[in-house]
């Protein structure tokens, strides 16, 4: 595990910025118009000594202004512990770095935790990020303006680029069995997303399956949507990873649950403030507000617990990558499933009206 750990440590060191929870606080004022969920959590929940020697590292893995939102809202300020975010290009390398312990939960799509449990364990599916528009997709297979191809098996022979390991790997691989091909029938190039946003425009690769915003200020630029991410061949939701280290100890656990509890918060006022939602990523991702706007609806989820027919659309997910030889190991999604929040616990019904 050694390796491992250098590795993320190094991964968190070039993409990730650190900003500790007083950094947060400083950044703010002191008024609730500046900071409105300063006191979201009751202060009998704010109170737990215990938790003062605790810093989480939660991992961003990019596009939902998460560590942003944070700034704005002031929804860690009366924590007992501090938080620092560590931002990620995509989701691989956050998985490892839960399973190494580098950090303490953080967000990814539907395939990460598959391709990391069949490498390693020592992470946790904890939770869903469920979206609140679930026939907006958040990622889609996208050609070039101009380009010939019209349907998927249009893409026989030809070159797409994709996140090995991400979300729309899943994509990609799911499409193209929904028309009878298979990785061998295309050339998968993977390239992260940086890479792949310079072949496609390029002309270096024919399509490319990718998330948003990425996705969409494609689109903005004439590019072609192929095949929307949605059922059946895509699921719309996300899943909170945690350390299983983290998870094991029980003082530990329930003051994890309380940063999900307070990210919860946070994206439930964003999706009512769509305006500060989108400052929010425009300056998160480095990228003009109007195509932060452009892409804002597929981030507009609830957090949940895991259900039985998440853990079954994992599963089935899972078990395609290893019959299309894209995983070597059988991945059995129970077992790397620990609910982190009350079955009934539901973040659409919070009251974040400020």
């Amino acid at each position: 595990m050694r390796s491992t750990r250098k590795r993320t440590s190094t991964v968190i060191g070039a993409v990730g910025t650190l900003a500790l929870a007083g950094t947060l606080v400083a950044c703010g004022s002191s008024s609730d118009t500046a900071a409105p969920l300063k006191n979201a959590v009751d202060a009998s929940d704010a109170k737990h000594p215990e938790w003062s020697k605790y810093t989480f590292t939660i991992g961003d893995n990019g596009g939902d202004g998460s560590e942003e939102l944070a700034k704005i809202t002031g929804v860690f300020d009366n924590a007992s512990y501090k938080v620092k975010f560590a931002r990620f290009t995509y989701g691989p390398p956050l998985v490892q770095a839960a399973a190494s312990g580098d950090i303490d939960l953080g967000s990814v799509g539907d395939v990460p935790p598959i391709t990391g449990a069949a490498k390693e364990y020592g992470f946790k599916v904890v939770a869903v990020n469920r979206s609140l528009t679930p026939t907006q997709s958040s990622e889609n297979i996208i050609v070039p303006k101009g380009s010939q191809l019209k349907t998927l098996g249009d893409l026989k022979g030809k070159k797409i680029a994709v996140p090995q390991g991400s979300s729309a790997h899943g994509l990609a691989l799911n499409a193209l069995k929904s028309v009878g091909l298979t990785p061998k029938d295309v050339h998968l190039v993977f390239l992260d997303p940086a890479a792949g946003a310079t072949a496609f425009n390029t002309g270096k690769v024919d399509a490319w399956s990718i998330w948003n915003p990425q996705s969409a200020i494609a689109v903005k630029n004439g590019a072609r949507i192929l095949a929307k991410g949605l059922p059946p061949i895509d699921q719309t939701s996300s899943y909170y990873v945690a350390s299983e280290k983290s998870l094991s100890d029980r003082t530990k656990r329930a003051a994890l649950a309380d940063v999900l509890k307070r990210l919860a918060h946070e994206f439930a006022w964003a999706i009512k403030h769509e305006d500060k939602y989108a400052e929010a990523v425009s300056k998160e991702e480095g990228i003009p507000l109007a195509d932060a706007k452009a892409s804002l609806k597929a981030f507009e989820t609830r957090v949940t617990p895991v259900e039985k027919s998440d853990i079954a659309a994992e599963q089935k997910l899972a078990d395609a990558f290893l019959e299309a030889g894209q995983i070597t190991k059988t991945v059995d999604v129970a077992s790397i499933t620990d609910n982190l929040l009350p079955a009934d616990y539901d973040s659409s019904k919070l009251k974040v009206t400020s």
